[in-house]
């Protein structure tokens, strides 16, 4: 019946209106809208529905009026209101829809008791002003003129709270754990629906009162290390977010690891192919290409950083006992990869931009492959310098924290702010600069193409040219999508990581009906493609070097490797000649053979073609 913590004066209206009831022996007493149910039809049951619980009474009878067959179906719908009762709209609203959803079920009394026609009214006052700010209506099912008017007929028995107990204010003793909304409900059929298609409120305006607490699925800091060291969630003070992601499904996380785990082991396959291939042949690499092996290099680490976190395990790198890491220091395996994963990953749009700068002087300016080599230094002190400076300032900060999906440690996984300034400034910064110099160089190599074919007798050498160019332009748009593509993640992250965390510690923040939340958490899709375009660029980095020389490089060096002499290659040849005799005509370079761009350095003088040509042609020369 009415629990001890119940107001007792409700529990005394409502046997009284039962005693007077069972006087006259009616068995009719509310409107025709609600059906009689008979004994075998219904049952009383303890409440289970955390929003009910505490109400006033503790029993309930299933199946209700809604035809909702048990409270675990009443309870998914009328917590979608939940937000409504929180930001106490009305005093009244969470009797009522308690009145609805889990009626007072007396073992003595058989038939529904529907709420009173005054409750109702009272609740659709407070709470309908807030709902018509958006353009919506109070839902046809809870229109007021249906239920029955209290004191109206002594053959009329309702619910409704007492005056004084309706000018309180709902108490907020509930545990956050056990009174937080589930969504994503679909209903069994339109009845069950808690309004009609097209009734669907949206969240209270951000000025109104909003209480957001530490519930689950976020960690509460009480108790434990962390406690009283800043760490926050939307505003929540000692409150953590998990050590794994908890928007996602238990299968979508398993993939998650399955994804990062297969990209980055092609991408660290990928790059060490091309540094291999440059430690085999690495005078091939002239400038203004070199940058290329700088930055496979680069991104081979990167998938280093990802490699290893797959070794250690997500928790053993992300996270903090039950928490992510909000601030990593000292030497852990987190600093390592982070400094795997951040410091590389700068260090490679650097490089990105040195090439885009290398193209540009040798297209742009006529710079030869020597005057830039010149410069090199100053390109590997630029590189390797700023990601160091940037480093050192995430880590003085203790910016550092744990990624809840990937399982790695970066910069701004928790903080937008750190992710604003040490990832998307500089990124963006480099990816226009380089994108900038690459245009330069573009416009250069068209000139240069026009003129060539103005000349009339430079057919194979605008031939190369243009293959340059494809060359060049495939590799530039392997590198600018993906860059662009990850900035474009960043700035998704950073417009809805903060209404993602109030979806979890907010409910009021969140949407009464289904269709009209606000977004509950990131797309997985968007999330996936964040990693992948991450990597990409170090998997297509073999770009460049994929041709015949590198078939002919490694191919000389299997012929090493299992003992036979290399009797192919330019560097095995020796050539003797006596004192005054001039070398063999075809080692010599015709007058023909100048370069056709020999400034860029970009596609190899013709006489390096030609000597190279003769030599793998000629016939096997004695080893002096």
């Amino acid at each position: 019946m009415c629990s001890e913590k119940s107001d007792t004066m409700t529990c005394f209206l409502l046997i009284i209106l039962v005693t007077v009831a069972s006087t006259f022996g009616e068995n009719s007493i509310i409107s025709s809208s609600h059906s009689d149910m008979s004994e075998s039809e219904g049952r009383c049951e303890e409440i289970t529905i955390p929003m009910c619980r505490g109400i006033g009474y503790n029993q309930t009878r299933m199946p209700n009026e809604l035809n909702h067959d048990n409270q675990e179906e009443a309870g998914l719908e009328v917590h979608q209101f939940w937000p409504l009762v929180e930001i106490k709209c009305s005093p009244d609203l969470r009797f009522f829809l308690c009145s609805m959803y889990a009626p007072i079920c007396l073992k003595d009394y058989l038939k529904p008791l529907p709420p009173c026609q005054n409750l109702c009214k009272r609740a659709r006052d407070g709470c309908e002003p807030l709902m018509q700010q958006y353009g919506f209506k109070w839902p046809e099912r809870m229109e007021c003129e249906q239920f029955p008017i209290y004191g109206a007929s002594q053959e009329v028995l309702c619910m409704d709270q007492n005056k004084n107990e309706a000018t309180h204010k709902p108490s907020s003793s509930f545990k956050t754990s056990t009174t937080r909304p589930k969504h994503n409900k679909v209903c069994k059929n339109s009845k069950n629906c808690a309004d009609p298609p097209g009734e669907k409120i949206k969240p209270p305006p951000r000025g109104r009162d909003c209480n957001c607490t530490c519930q689950n699925p976020l960690v509460l800091l009480e108790n434990t290390p962390h406690f009283n060291k800043s760490i926050s969630v939307v505003g929540v003070e000692n409150c953590a977010f998990p050590c794994k992601e908890t928007f996602f499904k238990p299968d979508e996380k398993e993939f998650a690891t399955v994804w990062i785990t297969l990209w980055s082991s092609l991408c660290a396959a990928s790059t060490l192919m091309t540094l291999t291939t440059f430690l085999i042949e690495t005078e091939r690499f002239k400038y203004p290409e070199r940058p290329i092996v700088f930055l496979s290099a680069c991104y081979f680490l990167v998938s280093m950083g990802y490699l290893v976190r797959v070794g250690l395990g997500h928790k053993e790198v992300a996270c903090d006992d039950q928490i992510i890491r909000y601030s990593s220091t000292g030497t852990n395996a987190c600093t390592l990869v982070f400094l795997l994963v951040y410091y590389f990953g700068m260090a490679s749009s650097i490089w990105w931009v040195v090439l885009s700068f290398t193209w540009f002087l040798a297209a742009g300016l006529k710079w030869g492959n020597e005057a830039i080599a010149n410069y090199s230094h100053y390109f590997h002190l630029s590189a390797w310098m700023i990601p160091t400076i940037q480093t050192v300032s995430v880590l003085l900060s203790g910016a550092v924290d744990g990624d809840p999906i990937s399982g790695i440690c970066y910069v701004g996984n928790m903080n937008m702010d750190n992710l604003r300034v040490f990832v998307l400034a500089p990124l963006l910064c480099y990816l226009v600069l380089g994108t900038t110099f690459l245009f330069a160089g573009f416009v250069s190599l068209f000139r240069i193409r026009n003129v060539i074919k103005k000349q009339g007798d430079g057919g194979s050498k605008a031939d190369k040219l243009e293959k340059l160019m494809i060359r060049i332009g495939i590799f530039s748009v392997l590198y600018t999508v993906p860059a662009t593509i990850v900035i474009a993640c960043y700035l998704y992250e950073c417009a809805f990581h903060d209404e993602w965390l109030k979806h979890l510690a907010c409910p009021c923040m969140n949407s009464i009906l289904s269709g009209g939340r606000p977004k509950e958490g990131p797309l997985y899709s968007v999330v996936m493609l964040k990693y992948f375009m991450a990597l990409a660029v170090g998997i297509t980095s073999g770009v460049w070097i994929w041709s015949g020389k590198t078939v002919d490089s490694w191919k000389r060096l299997w012929r090493r490797l299992v003992g036979h002499p290399d009797r192919t290659g330019a560097a095995a040849v020796l050539i003797k000649t006596r004192p005054g005799k001039p070398p063999p005509q075809y080692l010599v370079a015709g007058p023909g053979s100048a370069s056709l761009l020999a400034p860029t350095g970009s596609v190899a003088s013709a006489s390096q073609h030609h000597l190279h040509h003769h030599v793998l042609k000629q016939p096997p020369l004695s080893h002096v």
